[in-house]
């Protein structure tokens, strides 16, 4: 816990102050008591001996001191919040390796099956849209809150060669920011033909935009699927720099095998093997995180837990309003078993 004025931590030294003050009261009290010459007026002075009720008031009093000068440092808490993410882009890989069986009944169905489990669990107001991508990206699904057309998008997968990630992760921003300048064809071009960076990629007609620290657009976020290695399109790394200079996070699962395997189709054969460490460098660029789904169960665990992660957050919050509030309660449960029990405030 930290404090935004801990100076008023320095004033947490007068309680030792009132314990000592309180001590000295009870003692001289007594003193008081005992000058009387006849016993039978000491008692009936101090009435029945209330033992160590007598103390509980005080001390409750001294807690609710102490809450309240905590609550003027003005402490800072770690609280679990509802996340304002508003729109959460399903990037997808649909490439062939996804007809692999090592994840029952196949990677692709499995991956649909999660998809559709994880739908079913973010609240009703978050928007979600869905790109597929092999050899090239699409939006299959623009950005909506119809769990039902999100579904039927899921199911009509078509599963083609080629896995193009970082097409995949620029469709999805894109999508998100319709109006910026992020065009997929002149990416690529550059990406795969001459060679040039982002910086130095031809400037079009529309709003250009200011990098901002990565991680820090809290209304989007993007959950990036896939089993294989990038075989075409833009560099994925490329597209995580670009995804980090607008601040969505991309949050990567990988599934099937990191071993890789050979899997056979009409003829033709193609080894697939996952590429972890591209995965974990997109997440850790842009501020998400990895997960691996060896199995159809461990993939729809992943999708459970990016729905917590992104309909809440931890965030940094003041607490002190309910340090104060705790503090009141403190000392109006002191006043009352004081007048409960003596008859007197304190």
């Amino acid at each position: 816990m930290t404090f935004l004025w801990p100076q008023f931590l320095w004033l947490l030294l007068l309680l030792p102050a009132l314990v000592v003050l309180y001590l000295w009261l009870m003692r001289r009290r007594k003193k008081l008591a005992l000058r009387y010459a006849s016993l039978s007026l000491v008692r009936e002075a101090l009435g029945s001996s209330p033992g160590f009720r007598r103390h509980v008031p005080p001390l409750l009093l001294l807690m609710a001191l102490a809450v309240l000068l905590l609550a003027a440092a003005r402490p800072l808490a770690v609280v679990r919040l509802p996340s304002q993410q508003e729109t959460i882009m399903l990037a997808m890989d649909v490439s062939g390796s996804m007809r692999a069986t090592d994840v029952e009944p196949n990677r692709l169905v499995a991956a649909q099956n999660a998809a559709k489990s994880f739908l079913g669990e973010l609240p009703r107001h978050v928007k979600v849209g869905i790109v597929a991508f092999a050899g090239t990206a699409s939006v299959v699904q623009p950005v909506t809150l119809s769990r039902e057309d999100l579904a039927a998008a899921i199911d009509k997968f078509q599963m083609q060669r080629g896995t193009a990630i970082g097409n995949g992760i620029v469709m999805s921003l894109a999508e998100i920011f319709p109006d910026a300048d992020i065009d997929l064809a002149k990416m690529q071009y550059g990406s795969q033909q001459r060679g040039t960076s982002l910086d130095d990629r031809p400037k079009s007609g529309k709003k250009s935009y200011q990098p901002v620290a990565a991680g820090s657009f809290s209304s989007a976020a993007i959950i990036l699927l896939t089993d294989g290695q990038r075989t075409t399109g833009v560099d994925p790394q490329e597209a995580a720099k670009l995804a980090a200079d607008y601040g969505v996070r991309v949050y990567t699962v990988g599934i099937g095998t990191v071993q890789g395997e050979t899997i056979g189709f009409e003829g033709w054969s193609m080894r697939v093997k996952l590429d972890e460490e591209s995965l974990k460098a997109i997440a850790a660029r842009t501020q998400g995180e990895y997960f691996y789904a060896g199995t159809a169960q461990d993939l729809k665990k992943v999708y459970s837990t990016l729905s917590a992660r992104l309909t809440m957050e931890k965030k940094e919050t003041e607490v002190s309003g309910l340090l104060a509030l705790a503090g009141a309660a403190l000392a109006l449960l002191a006043a009352a078993l004081s007048m409960l029990w003596f008859n007197r405030v304190l």
